[in-house]
């Protein structure tokens, strides 16, 4: 594409449950039947939506969070990765929910345009007053275009349709009937993950036909705004030889932030992707292992029977190798993990205590935490995460070190030899120079210099 022709939009929504994801994923599969190239962000820490995003894009979509990278962060990934004939980026929750880290805040950053996917199932002509309130609410945000989801009938969407454009700015840009190719069903951590096959090539042409017939693609694209050069490259960080971490990426691990790849290459590491589940073997001459986050509670069985790569992790930790977990990835690392159902399985047994899945929520939202002690992070740095789980560790034995103090005043950051853990899921964009650190440490961290791991 020419970098002067591509454009992008905001699409947000009134509040949760609105079917922005569903629309925002029609959208992009109906614009890619035109043949043209289609690149998703999505608002906040959410691990599940930019993985359905890349099976209608082909592309890898990004999170946005001001909230953990700041704006300067923030506009730069945007800019360097928006390079596609058109740019959705996905909203969280309500439009102006979330304060700093909101979809209106992102907007104002990216000085993008809205479009509202409002829910008109229960609406007739008071959905005016509701599209006007958020037209009008904070004028530094664009509110350009609406599209109504899970209209009943046609008579219903003149109605609205009417109603908008008798009392509101914004362009009234077409509707989504009730349909059962917009319905994605959740579990415990949201929608279902994109490997799980929710969206078939298949499912994918519905959506993509849906919205073709009911939304006005090219008015869609004219009201978009423009999107900024791309800037020039990032600084890399470059020892004698590339620093080799494996990272766990299958079906029980799979939520990474894909600025955090990108900052460690940076830094100098090479990435090595193996599979827990598959994989009877770690890769050879690893310097590092980083176990992110996931579903090892809907994998525990395969996990467990998968015994040789369990000890192989386990002996690697207790000879010094550096290993970094975080939620799924720090379950994995515990003794045991039990399900919601009652049945234990064994685990990796670096850390001495159980994880246990219980039925309600047990931790969600932004933290900060500060670095007490040098580990795989630098000490005294401020690092910027999300916490999202319904496991909870038992008591953590005083013996186990804790590296970080959090904001809500709890110690985190569990250490066992060079083996870091916890519950908190990391973004580097707010501290970069802990990915360089994060490298270093694998280069030389518990080990004579020049020794590498078998």
């Amino acid at each position: 594409m020419s970098e002067k022709n591509g454009r992008g939009l905001i699409l947000a929504a009134p509040g949760s449950g609105s079917g922005k994801t569903l629309v925002s994923l029609g959208l992009g599969a109906a614009l890619r039947g035109r043949g043209q190239s289609v690149q998703y962000f999505k608002c906040g820490p959410d691990f599940i939506d930019p993985g359905l995003h890349r099976l209608v894009s082909g592309r890898v979509s990004r999170n946005l969070d001001l909230r953990m990278c700041g704006a300067s962060f923030v506009r730069d990934s945007f800019a360097r990765h928006g390079d596609a004939d058109f740019v959705i980026v996905e909203g969280v929750m309500g439009l102006f929910d979330g304060g700093e880290a909101s979809t209106a805040a992102l907007a104002r950053a990216l000085n993008l345009p809205v479009v509202l996917v409002v829910d008109g199932a229960a609406c007739a002509e008071s959905v005016a007053a509701l599209v006007h309130g958020f037209a009008t609410f904070d004028p530094r945000v664009k509110v350009s275009g609406v599209i109504f989801n899970r209209v009943g009938s046609d008579g219903h969407y003149r109605l609205l349709r009417q109603s908008v454009e008798d009392h509101c700015r914004p362009a009234v840009l077409g509707a989504i009937p009730r349909h059962d190719a917009f319905v994605v069903p959740g579990r415990h951590l949201g929608l279902h993950m994109g490997h799980d096959g929710v969206l078939s090539p298949e499912r994918l042409g519905v959506l993509a036909e849906i919205v073709g017939a009911g939304i006005d693609l090219d008015r869609l694209q004219a009201l978009a705004g423009p999107l900024p050069p791309p800037p020039g490259p990032r600084a890399e960080i470059r020892g004698a030889s590339l620093v080799r971490i494996g990272v766990a990426r299958d079906a029980a691990f799979c939520f990474y932030y894909e600025d955090n790849f990108d900052l460690l290459r940076g830094a100098g590491a090479e990435l090595v992707f193996f599979s827990p589940l598959a994989d009877a073997r770690l890769p050879p001459d690893l310097d590092g292992i980083y176990l992110g986050g996931g579903y090892p509670e809907l994998y525990a069985a395969a996990l467990a029977d998968n015994r040789a790569l369990r000890e192989m992790i386990r002996s690697r930790a207790a000879a010094g190798l550096p290993i970094y977990g975080e939620c799924g990835g720090f379950m994995y690392l515990c003794e045991s993990l039990l399900t919601a159902e009652g049945e234990e399985y064994p685990m990796a047994g670096i850390f001495p205590v159980q994880a246990q899945m219980k039925k309600r929520l047990v931790r969600l939202g932004y933290r900060q935490a500060t670095v007490a002690k040098k580990t795989l992070w630098p000490a005294g740095a401020t690092l910027f995460g999300h916490e999202f789980h319904y496991s909870q560790a038992e008591d953590m034995p005083d013996r186990v070190e804790r590296a970080y103090q959090l904001d809500d005043g709890r110690l985190e950051g569990y250490c066992c030899n060079n083996t870091l853990a916890g519950y908190l899921h990391l973004h580097l964009g707010g501290n970069p120079g802990a990915a360089a650190h994060f490298v270093e440490f694998c280069r030389t961290g518990g080990r004579p210099a020049g020794e590498r791991s078998a």
